[in-house]
């Protein structure tokens, strides 16, 4: 039974491998600290944080968001520790609200690997904190037990670090905000909760090892655990999807009504580290039973089963077939991971072989040295072949769930040349998310799986017009990429346009220059905007004059608690303002609204979409930085520069392009524009 605590209230832990799952009403930042008997915290070494992620028996997610989940491992923690504190702390740099009185109460559980809750807290009664310990996992007469703390402070993660005893503490708070902004500016959007409250994944085999945790990192050098030696680990991340019988039966039994995504594959080595975060996922909420969804029938045996589109837990197709591209794209996260790490355990493994072959002076000539390198050569083919073979039974059965997949998605998730446009109305409510592209590795290749992106979008976009560092083509400059790049905006902001129900979206367009009139055009002359798109300085201040008075408005009427007492008529539909070529045409007084806005807008539902190249900017010096963090940076080409959610490689990004020569665009337009005529 789930032990529902209250502050200050403990209970004790029957099992030593632990999730703590934390539901937020706004993004936050999760970290631990590890303290010894005393509740001192020795140093840096003891707070596992988004910079640092991952401490024996603690991994912690690597970015500020909604939805958490925190690996403990009370075995895996050095013997001086004795106290386990989970924090929570808002986004320093003024992202986001200012005092967790501001939000929905934080959620937090603590469950078993099966999933099952061991206890839950809310924590209520916060007002003006910016950061809290939420729960503290302990250790009494050799037993560990898990109390419900909800101790807030006012400074932040400096004074709660401060209160821990910790030295240097406001450096800390600094590294993490800082930690949280870099990953913020490359890492997809992980799923969060939303209108239909799915709550997602949780992972029976236990905690995720470096470089597998919940939440990426900035879109650098993605982590390759690799275990150099003589002895092979045990296990590998290689994954298949459910029902494969030609595989080892090695997962954990899924719960009711949900088919396992993954299976440990245990005939590997060099991935053992990847191999602890497979398993089962299961994206129900935890506190609701979830009847929409029945497991489709086992497989023959001896075969793998066929892929259904909608296989995973969810209220709705819609829901179901969003987790359910959620887990394709983890699937393929994790089984790469595997395939990489075996590889780079199969190189270090050859290279130790090679060495010692050579160190013996006897058997650098001759036979025997030359049976010895072939030796390590055929022994290092075989694992990376035994390694390939299993990526590719994963990738094809991937691919076979994206043939079934892709054709069932709605509008909102499809390719502009999917058939289901061609049957488009204009909707009567939100979809659950958007897609704004395709990623992809280079061992998936020619596997894409769909970037979706949560409605209503948390972030800004900025469509990067400048020369990807990756590019190989005929766009040889920033130049030749600006009208790609405004098509690439026109194509986004039309799709925002069709899932939004008539009247809850509208499109503002600052073109200082005037030099986007052509990849405008299917916006103009469909007329689904309110107005012409603005032009010159005195255009761009007046755009941006308007929304900033409307976010002023909006927030003080949220936090006075009267929203019902806005002006007449007031327009309470979605904003979006899609701008080219910044900051042509920006004085300094409207860089500053801008930045307010992609600060403040999303929040009460004004959304900013730039096409930029950054370089044109440089003159403003480090003033624009937070404005490039706080957006979701796309190419109107094909680029590597995102980062996965999980284990942090770095994917290709395709964006969601109109077929050349198609008139589904136009056909879709006018759609939306006769509907809101009619709305009027």
């Amino acid at each position: 039974m789930t032990a529902e605590l209250v502050r200050g209230q403990n209970h004790p832990l029957t099992q030593v491998r632990l999730e703590v799952r934390i539901s937020a009403g706004s993004p936050v930042v999760a970290a631990a600290t590890l303290s010894d008997e005393h509740g001192i915290v020795p140093g840096a070494a003891g707070v596992a944080h988004p910079g640092v992620p991952a401490l024996p028996g603690v991994e912690v997610p690597r970015q500020a968001a909604a939805d958490h989940r925190l690996a403990i491992d009370l075995d895996a923690l050095r013997d001086t520790v004795h106290r386990v504190d989970v924090l929570l702390a808002l986004p320093g740099g003024g992202r986001g609200p200012v005092r967790f009185g501001a939000v929905a109460a934080p959620f937090v559980a603590v469950t078993g690997l099966d999933g099952t809750e061991v206890a839950t807290y809310t924590l209520t009664g916060l007002d003006a904190e910016r950061a809290v310990v939420a729960l503290e996992f302990y250790r009494r007469r050799g037993a560990w037990k898990v109390r419900a703390v909800g101790q807030g402070y006012v400074d932040g993660l400096a004074g709660l670090l401060t209160d821990q005893g910790l030295p240097e503490a406001r450096r800390m708070a600094a590294e993490i905000d800082e930690a949280v902004a870099q990953g913020l500016a490359h890492a997809i959007p992980a799923p969060a909760p939303g209108a239909a409250d799915a709550e997602h994944a949780h992972r029976p085999d236990g905690p995720a090892a470096s470089g597998g945790g919940p939440f990426a990192h900035g879109a650098g050098e993605p982590t390759h655990p690799t275990t150099p030696g003589t002895t092979e680990p045990h296990g590998t991340a290689a994954s298949e999807r459910a029902g494969d019988a030609t595989r080892p039966a090695q997962t954990a039994p899924a719960p009711s009504g949900t088919p396992p995504r993954l299976a440990a594959d245990t005939s590997l080595p060099g991935a053992a580290a990847a191999s602890s975060a497979a398993g089962p996922i299961d994206y129900s909420h935890p506190r609701r039973q979830n009847a929409a969804h029945t497991a489709p029938p086992p497989a023959p045996p001896g075969q793998p089963r066929e892929p259904v589109a909608g296989d995973a837990t969810g209220w709705s197709m819609e829901e179901r077939l969003y987790n359910q591209v959620w887990g394709m794209f983890e699937d393929l996260a994790r089984t790469t991971a595997a395939y990489r790490s075996a590889v780079g355990f199969a190189d270090a493994r050859r290279e130790k072989e090679l060495d010692r072959a050579l160190a013996d002076p006897r058997s650098r000539i001759g036979g025997q040295g030359d049976a010895a390198r072939e030796a390590a050569r055929a022994r290092h083919a075989d694992l990376v072949g035994r390694a390939r073979e299993v990526l590719d039974r994963d990738l094809a059965q991937l691919r076979a769930e994206a043939d079934v997949v892709e054709p069932a998605l709605p509008p909102a998730y499809a390719r502009w040349d999917n058939p289901v446009w061609h049957g488009y109305r204009v909707p009567m409510e939100i979809p659950m998310a958007l897609r704004v592209g395709d990623l992809h590795l280079p061992e998936s290749d020619p596997l894409r799986i769909p970037m979706l992106l949560r409605l209503p979008l948390e972030r800004g976009l900025w469509i990067d017009s400048g020369r990807p560092g990756s590019l190989d083509g005929p766009f040889t400059d920033s130049h030749a990429l600006r009208r790609p790049a405004m098509e690439t905006a026109v194509a986004l902001t039309a799709r925002l346009l069709a899932v939004y129900p008539a009247g809850a979206f509208t499109v503002h367009v600052v073109d200082p220059a005037g030099s986007a009139a052509r990849p405008l055009e299917p916006l103009t002359r469909s007329g689904v905007l309110d107005g012409p798109p603005a032009t010159g300085a005195a255009g761009a201040a007046e755009v941006l004059a308007g929304l900033t008075e409307r976010v002023d408005l909006l927030h003080m009427a949220v936090r006075g608690g009267a929203a019902d007492s806005l002006p007449p008529g007031f327009d309470t539909s979605r904003q979006l303002l899609l701008i080219n070529d910044f900051p042509h045409g920006f004085d300094d007084r409207a860089v500053t609204r801008l930045r307010y806005l992609a600060d403040e807008g999303p929040a009460v539902g004004v959304h900013l979409m730039m096409v930029a190249d950054r370089d044109d900017s440089a003159g403003y010096g480090p003033l624009l930085d937070p404005l490039w963090r706080c957006l979701l940076r796309l190419t109107p080409v094909p680029d590597d520069h995102l980062a996965d959610p999980w284990i942090g490689h770095t994917w290709t990004y395709e964006p969601a392009l109109v077929p050349p020569g198609s008139q589904i665009l136009r056909q879709v337009l006018a759609q939306v524009a006769t509907a809101r005529t009619n709305f009027r």
